[in-house]
């Protein structure tokens, strides 16, 4: 046994993603082999905290969750106890030693065939191992919901007969790009929660970040990999201004810069430039290069406004997405006025009709062109169509600011 070692939660965090991949291809049966792979988890979790890590603790839980199967084996009717045997048993090709099939687990949860809504919460629960109750708890939704959610995902992949393996050349790319989608998506929702009363879900920002790092480790020289990890860091090192005392939120602008994480900045910056290097250059590289030049602002009035505008013209040509198009409209009132960039937003009327972000802009705009009026008007309705308390109660904020007592 080890005397020193890591956060026993932690270190099995680590582990259950690779011991799982290893059930699956000696295995088969993504319900059957996560249910053997839980128990050896909640064994380790009771027994290793008194008794101290093990050695070889992949090892360790790999041989419990084996023994976890085979009960599972045995308990079958004896007609399928012949068939299961015979194929746990036979032949299996040559493994590298210390394998993790981390990445591999990412692609089968990512399968084309899931919505992101599916893959999503399959991804937590089979990569991430948080419970079907934290998954519920983070996405605002009954466990009974959830629970569904996530059997159905998986019966998508049973059906598909999906082989647990890396998928060929082909087909590799496009996987990646739905599994960095993925990880994207998780953090997205865990650093700006689309509804509730909290602003955040560092759970889930906090599981993305661990997740896209493995992906990292096995893909170094991938720049899109690179770039989303840059993207996740850069953005994360912000969160401890993001929030006032009473957890109120604080625009970029208004933030106590001081408190950003210098040690997530450096390490962002570094996988940014990194990951521009290595091309094709794609939307996370430039996403990552634009939060590298607000991070590396001393103070807001420093911020590199003009390359930000021009990497968002990229970005935009690169992916029409009408979000994209909303932030480059911000960053050219910065450089022109915002008459500019209400000019912008005109494009943006059917694309983002009744989303609460466009009028949350044209406000902020508006009052900068000193139009109260209207300010006060799109900062009500973005108040209305948000689903975020923190947002809410900001917006409302920022329209009494606009013309106190009205």
């Amino acid at each position: 046994m080890t005397s020193e070692y890591p956060a026993t939660e932690d270190l099995l965090r680590e582990l259950a993603p690779q011991v799982l991949g290893v059930m699956l291809r000696r295995f088969g049966g993504l319900d059957t082999a996560e249910d053997a792979v839980q128990e050896a988890l909640i064994a380790a979790s009771m027994h290793w905290p008194a008794d101290g890590v093990p050695d070889n603790p992949r090892g360790w839980l790999l041989q419990a969750a084996t023994r976890k199967m085979t009960d599972q084996i045995r308990s079958e009717q004896a007609r399928r106890r012949r068939e299961v045997i015979a194929a746990a048993t036979a032949p299996r090709p040559a493994q590298v030693p210390g394998r993790d099939d981390t990445l591999t687990l990412l692609f089968m949860c990512c399968h084309p065939e899931l919505t992101p809504g599916a893959a999503i919460p399959l991804t937590l629960r089979a990569v991430g191992g948080l419970t079907t109750a934290e998954i519920a708890s983070a996405f605002l939704v009954p466990e009974a919901t959830m629970a569904q959610r996530i059997s159905r995902a998986k019966q998508r992949i049973k059906a598909s007969a999906v082989p647990f393996a890396l998928p060929g050349d082909d087909e590799r790319a496009e996987r990646l790009r739905l599994v960095l989608h993925v990880l994207y998506l998780i953090f997205n929702e865990g650093y700006v929660a689309r509804s509730g009363h909290a602003l955040n879900r560092q759970e889930l920002s906090g599981e993305a970040i661990r997740l896209t790092r493995a992906v990292h480790a096995l893909l170094p020289a991938d720049g899109q990999v690179t770039g989303l990890l840059a993207l996740m860091l850069l953005t994360e090192a912000r969160r401890p201004a993001r929030t006032g005392p009473g957890g109120e939120l604080v625009p970029l602008a208004e933030q106590d810069r001081t408190s950003w994480d210098r040690r997530l900045i450096d390490e962002g910056v570094a996988l940014a430039f990194l990951g521009m290097t290595r091309g094709p250059t794609g939307d996370y590289q430039i996403q990552a290069a634009i939060a590298a030049l607000h991070d590396e602002a001393p103070t807001a009035a420093d911020t590199d406004w003009p390359q930000i505008l021009a990497l968002y013209g990229v970005l935009e040509r690169m992916t029409g997405n009408p979000m994209v198009t909303l932030n480059r409209a911000v960053a050219a009132a910065m450089v022109a006025g915002p008459a500019a960039g209400l000019k912008l937003l005109e494009q943006l009327d059917d694309k983002l009709a009744g989303h609460y972000r466009l009028d949350a802009v044209r406000a902020h705009l508006f009052e900068q062109l000193g139009d109260t009026d209207l300010a006060i008007e799109h900062y009500r309705a973005a108040a209305k169509r948000t689903l975020s308390t923190p947002e809410r109660n900001y917006l409302l904020m920022k329209a009494a600011g606009v013309a106190p007592g009205r």
